[in-house]
């Protein structure tokens, strides 16, 4: 059984999916970082970071924080979403860790300048805005002939939506880029996507 400790952010609807898609048993407790769970001394001790997500594998006595760390764990835990040959391995790898270093904090500074900051201020969003549609371009060029990024469905199309799918919060659009709309709509038809973005409830 895996004990799941999460809130509804792109972040934490990466662990919710793939814990969907692996067809792993877990509980869901529910951290709201509004009210401040995440620095409460018994989350602390489960992630240092106070971040979420994080997971605790009550079978193998395993906890991992990072929402990376934890689809590359689940993926090996069950053999699912990550390629075996070193080849495949690494293409996937490498489009998870452009999500971790590029569209998870690009996409999130432009949150929060955009919706979330006290004082609109035009270079942040500006800068902000502009970067997050250049990775739709890079995104949008690499999915020209693939149907998943990889070509397969794998833990970078996991780690990869949750943060595309929110482009109307943002004030985007994705009528520029059709590849990366096409992928989209593909995989927001995933039942186990459906499930795991509506965790928590």
């Amino acid at each position: 059984m895996i004990d799941l400790y999460t809130f509804t952010t792109p972040n934490g609807r990466k662990a919710s999916i793939m814990l969907e898609e692996v067809g792993l048993a877990y509980n869901v407790y529910k951290i709201d970082i509004t009210k401040g769970d995440q620095f409460t001394p018994e989350f602390v001790a489960i992630n240092p970071n106070s971040k979420i997500p994080a997971i605790v594998d009550r079978e193998t006595d395993i906890t991992v924080f990072e929402s990376g760390a934890i689809l590359i764990y689940l993926a090996e835990k069950t053999g699912k979403f990550l390629p075996a040959d070193q080849k495949g391995r690494y293409q996937v790898l490498q489009w998870l860790m452009f999500q971790m270093g590029g569209v998870g904090p690009m996409f999130g500074q432009l949150n929060h300048f955009k919706r979330f900051a006290p004082e609109k201020i035009p270079y942040a969003i500006e800068r902000y805005e502009k970067e997050s549609l250049r990775l739709y371009s890079v995104l949008d060029n690499q999915l020209a002939d693939k149907e998943y990024i990889c070509g397969d469905y794998s833990i970078a199309d996991i780690a990869t939506y949750p943060w595309v799918a929110i482009y109307e919060f943002q004030g985007l659009t994705l009528d520029n880029h059709p590849n990366l709309k096409r992928w989209v709509e593909t995989v927001e038809q995933r039942p186990a996507v459906k499930k795991g973005m509506a965790v928590p409830a």
